[in-house]
């Protein structure tokens, strides 16, 4: 049983993801999110690349003291001078150095024999151990290299002073078994490599990132390189959190273990989309948007009844709130039940027969039934055409200040209100702030989605948004050539139909039609 080190290359290659550039700033704010996270190293850039990288590599070093920080170098005196020269205010630096090895590489991209690349691997990782103490050297493309001719570059990379040696799967080409045994091989053949640490670094272009950095830590690799998300060249990197939970879950298959603080990796996660603005698609594992979903019926009654029947871990672990079951055609009434409960109506047997009835029926027409949704059934409401209680008088937004100013009146019932004066970080969040000064409820925003249809500077911008009103999801639609306006709109769309569920609930207890919950 061994300890895995975890080097996250997500500031790295990660960045390298079509989109994804982060900012010095991005990238330390990211990186101390790592750190709270428990990795072992971070590759903070490429510090040659550009002014950027080299502020970002140089920042994180002086800023993040706890774990390794590392800057990748080719294997030139220029490039690795820069890279320890960003490196030098970091408590633990590493320089990783690389070199391209397979045959086509060497025959397309650097147009030099096997003995060239041999002795610029020497001379690199040697003039690297002069500047710093720990140095990793990755052969380039290593798994279509040829295995005599990966274990000869690794055998003279250790001899140089490397202390790390990382096979990557550059191109995402190899497979599990392809991978466990040029793990092997090297632990077989090359002098010194049980003195150093064997590394592996996957991409995902056959979705086989994961699998194959598994399949390198049972041959004897202990240290993986992945990225957040799994984000990277192409179709990516392995997925740090995949490969850190697969551990977890999976220990008495592989009997390893990490470092990772797993309750931070939801965070981690959400933080790099917000910064990058590429967010996990929805079923990715273990921090996608369902990863913790459940719609099927008998699913859900089995996580009901024993939440281990469909989980292999509890949601809590890797930082997500809660699971949550998605309320669909697949849904069961057991779900459906659960839901009215947890909005504060206990129906009697009869009441959530019929209740079922109606939704099965809204459901084969709608993808998700909403909270908003389930109280129209109960009540023999509707939430489409709702009274407007809360109508927009009249709405003045300043922009361009530290914050955003904005000056509201509503119509409620038909009544002017009084002007409402707030203050936001944009002009929505002072928007809607100067709307909730002037209504009885208390609001949470969940979700708010803009769509500016095609038609130049006058074209139509619709917003979708979603809003809790007393633990009550409701949602909204609003459309203008102003946003603002347009936003503000569907706000007050949900607010109306929040107002009028109060109504309906208001006149079902007077008749006494259902029990309220504890």
């Amino acid at each position: 049983m061994a300890r895995i080190e975890i080097f996250d290359t997500t500031l790295r290659d990660g960045e390298q993801s079509p989109g994804a550039t982060m900012t010095p700033s991005e990238k330390l704010r990211l990186a101390q999110q790592l750190d709270a996270l428990n990795v072992d190293i971070i590759e903070a850039g490429f510090p040659i690349s550009s002014e950027d990288d080299f502020l970002a590599v140089s920042t994180i070093a002086r800023e993040v003291r706890r774990p390794v920080i590392a800057g990748l170098a080719r294997a030139t005196t220029l490039d690795i001078d820069r890279a320890a020269a960003a490196l030098q205010h970091a408590d633990r630096p590493r320089l990783h150095t690389f070199l391209a090895s397979s045959p086509i590489h060497l025959k397309h991209k650097l147009r030099i024999g096997e003995a060239e690349c041999l002795d610029r691997v020497a001379t690199a990782v040697a003039h690297a151990r002069t500047l710093v103490e720990e140095v990793e050297f990755s052969p380039e493309d290593a798994l279509r290299t040829s295995l005599p001719f990966l274990c000869r570059v690794v055998e003279v990379a250790i001899q140089a002073g490397a202390r790390i040696i990382n096979i990557p799967d550059t191109v995402g080409y190899a497979h599990p078994a392809q991978v466990r045994e040029a793990i092997a091989t090297l632990f077989r053949t090359v002098p010194g490599i049980d003195d150093v640490v064997v590394s592996v670094h996957c991409h995902n272009d056959l979705g086989l990132a994961v699998a194959n950095s598994l399949a390198a830590i049972e041959a004897g690799a202990r240290q993986v390189e992945c990225t957040i998300n799994g984000i990277g060249e192409r179709a990516g990197n392995a997925a740090l959190e995949e490969v850190v939970m697969a551990l977890a879950v999976r220990h008495d298959a592989f009997q390893h273990h990490t470092g990772i603080n797993t309750r931070e990796l939801h965070r981690a996660s959400q933080l790099l989309a917000y910064i990058t603005g590429i967010q996990p698609q929805p079923n990715k594992a273990i921090v996608g948007r369902n990863a913790f979903a459940h719609e099927a019926g008998i699913h859900q009654d089995g996580v009901i009844k024993e939440r281990s029947t469909y989980e292999i871990m509890t949601p809590e672990l890797v930082g997500v709130p809660e699971s949550q079951l998605v309320l669909g055609k697949h849904s069961g009434r057991n779900a459906l039940g659960r839901r009215y409960r947890e909005l504060g109506y206990e129906l009697a047997e009869d009441a959530l027969d019929r209740a079922y009835k109606l939704f099965k029926l809204l459901a084969d027409q709608k993808k998700y039934v909403l909270d908003e949704d389930l109280i129209s059934i109960l009540h023999h409401g509707t939430m489409e055409d709702v009274p407007e209680r809360f109508r927009l008088a009249a709405l003045d937004v300043v922009c361009g200040k530290r914050q955003a100013e904005a000056r509201t009146r509503l119509e409620d019932n038909g009544v002017p209100t009084e002007l409402s004066v707030s203050f936001g970080d944009g002009p929505l969040a002072a928007a809607f702030a100067a709307v909730d000064a002037l209504i009885p409820f208390q609001v949470e925003l969940e979700d708010l989605k803009i769509q500016a249809n095609p038609g130049g500077p006058d074209a139509v911008g619709e917003v979708n948004l979603r809003v809790k009103v007393q633990g009550k999801a409701f949602t909204g639609r609003g459309a203008s050539p102003d946003v603002v306006v347009g936003a503000v709109r569907a706000y007050l769309h949900a607010l109306n139909k929040a107002a009028h569920a109060q109504t309906l609930e208001a006149a079902a207890i007077e008749q006494d039609n259902y029990l309220w919950g504890v």
